[in-house]
């Protein structure tokens, strides 16, 4: 009897270990957060910067969120890509970053652009927004869109403005205004960024809302 309850035991231990009940934490699987994998860089979003909240004065294009953070009671720096200021009757401002340099050009509005560059699109459509884009290194917009098969693309000329980067670059807000922004390190040629964004919402001295996009 003794030597059955033994076995019984030994069992019930053995089922416990495999499902992993009862026994002590320490050999349990832990998952670290630090395990996780690392979340996918965002490419686009809508995001609101606010003049006077401390966080989300700024946005990060990494992650899409508020550029600023408290830290251990402690009010810094996390990731600050374009920021709010009321300078200027309230401008968008980029290249604040330590050894960031960087360049904003406005584009005007949606039908500004379709009036330069002869696509379709409707009153204050998205056609012109949606086909900015990068290639071979250049930004292009929509040429011809009668085909939507046969798309084809031309050369953005007031890209070449992006290359005037410099500290701090700064324009004032436009409500239905597109922009183009390229950001630059001055210590990493390798490092670039360029973004198109659209002002959807302003509330002078109060705060401005942006559709943007990596190109």
């Amino acid at each position: 009897m003794g030597h059955i309850t033994t076995v019984m035991k030994f069992l019930f231990a053995f089922i416990l270990l495999l499902t992993g009940l009862g026994g002590p934490p320490s050999l349990r699987a832990q998952t670290s957060p630090d395990d996780k994998p690392a979340p996918p860089r965002r490419r686009s979003g809508i995001f609101t910067l606010y003049a006077l909240d401390p966080l989300s004065r700024t946005v990060c294009f990494a992650d899409g969120k508020e550029g600023m953070a408290f830290v251990n009671n402690g009010w810094e720096n996390r990731c600050s890509d374009l920021s709010y200021t009321l300078a200027g009757n309230g401008s968008l401002v980029s290249g604040i970053e330590l050894n960031r340099m960087a360049a904003i050009v406005d584009l005007g509005t949606p039908n500004d652009l379709r009036g330069r560059y002869g696509y379709d699109d409707a009153d204050n459509g998205g056609v012109g927004f949606a086909s900015l884009r990068l290639e071979g290194g250049k930004v292009t917009i929509l040429q011809n869109n009668d085909n939507p098969s046969k798309a084809t693309w031309q050369p953005l000329l007031e890209a070449a403005k992006l290359t005037d980067i410099k500290s701090s670059a700064n324009a004032p807000i436009q409500l239905g205004h597109i922009y183009l922004l390229r950001i630059a390190d001055s210590k990493d040629k390798s490092s670039q960024q360029i973004v198109k964004l659209i002002v959807i919402a302003y509330r002078p001295e109060e705060a401005v809302t942006v559709r943007w996009e990596l190109l």
